[in-house]
């Protein structure tokens, strides 16, 4: 069934820019314009594959006759996660089961790549991008299926988790600019104000 009247009316998504709206807010959207069929379905796409299925919504796939979509969603996020586990724990000389899924070989690269960073925060994004790429492959081409509802509500939901990440570096920013004024008072290079000086007394 196409969709072209709900997602012609969407705004465009872009990894790192603010999202319009909330995953849930779309959710209630999308419930009213697909079929009960589709919409049954909504509630299959997290960003967690190893959290299991309400009853009535692996009843309501099964009604269906299945996706691919979700089927291969779940399949690349596993592989990710597990390969990442993978990689971090090789790091500090933990052993992992052998039986880790080398395919989706792109999942499989990702993790290994992301496993590199050093900045956790880096490794994040980057696998996050890697997990947006996935879900453009894995919508298609027919940009108004049910398909390319499932792919905007996958992308809300990582534009939300990266909102946290921007939390997290403002946090960290913080910390950095904490420990600076904290080390500048203990070698008594903040002027009376309280704010850095250099040394002829002059604040910076």
């Amino acid at each position: 069934m196409a969709y072209y009247y709900l997602m012609a009316q969407l705004p465009s998504l872009i990894y790192g820019q603010a999202a319009p709206m909330s995953s849930a807010h779309f959710r209630e959207l999308a419930r009213q314009a697909l079929s009960p069929e589709d919409a049954a379905l909504l509630d299959s796409f997290t960003l967690n594959p190893f959290a299991p299925l309400p009853a009535e919504t692996q009843a309501a796939v099964a009604a269906a006759g299945g996706c691919a979509f979700l089927d291969r969603w779940r399949e690349y996020e596993r592989a990710l996660r597990l390969n990442l586990a993978k990689y971090r724990g090789a790091k500090i000389k933990r052993d992992f089961p052998a039986d880790v899924p080398d395919y989706p070989a792109d999942a499989a690269a990702a993790a290994r790549a992301a496993a590199a960073l050093e900045s956790p925060l880096e490794a994040e994004i980057f696998l996050d991008e890697s997990r947006w790429r996935a879900v453009d492959l894995f919508q298609g081409l027919d940009y108004f299926d049910r398909n390319t509802v499932y792919a905007y509500l996958l992308k809300l939901l990582l534009l939300e988790r990266r909102s946290c990440f921007r939390t997290e570096e403002g946090f960290a920013e913080y910390k950095g600019l904490y420990a600076a004024v904290m080390g500048a008072a203990g070698s008594g290079a903040l002027s009376p104000a309280g704010t850095p000086s250099n040394e002829s007394g002059e604040p910076k």
